[in-house]
């Protein structure tokens, strides 16, 4: 029972990731408002937390609850998933300080001053993060299928 919720929460974390990701995006496409900024901060913040529980829970499906350590670093597919989830955490981080040096203009009621440039840099990179999220969805299917293992 207790690998089953472990599954549950670790997926339920990665859709959590995705809609955060989903959020900032659709929050990007149009002009910034006040809103919009409060709307970025909170995806982030969620985005932020999955990735945490996707990384923990993960972490102890991979030592305690599914199948050993040792099958796992045999795995392409895991292994490349692991590295597709480091790429996105990193690509992460620049829209994270961006959103977060919004929160003195947000606490004051004013709109944070954003380029057109800058906010077009931040969907670009919202967009590659999903696509990578995507790929990493694709590497989870074949390692569930023990494709790639060597």
């Amino acid at each position: 029972m207790l690998p089953a919720l472990f599954a549950y929460t670790h997926h339920l974390a990665a859709f959590a990731l995705v809609a955060a990701l989903v959020i900032e995006l659709i929050t990007l496409r149009s002009a910034l408002t006040l809103e919009g900024a409060r709307r970025l901060l909170q995806a982030d913040r969620i985005y932020g937390i999955a990735a945490g529980v996707i990384l923990i829970v993960g972490g102890l499906r991979v030592s305690f609850f599914e199948k050993t350590p040792a099958y796992y670093s045999h795995s392409g597919p895991f292994i490349a998933k692991i590295a597709l989830f480091l790429a996105v955490g990193l690509l992460s981080i620049w829209p994270t300080l961006k959103f977060l040096s919004w929160r003195s203009a947000l606490a004051q009621g004013a709109l944070p001053q954003v380029s057109p440039e800058t906010l077009a840099s931040l969907r670009r990179v919202v967009h590659l993060e999903l696509a990578l999220v995507a790929v990493i969805i694709l590497c989870a299917a074949l390692m569930a299928k023990g494709v790639g293992t060597f």
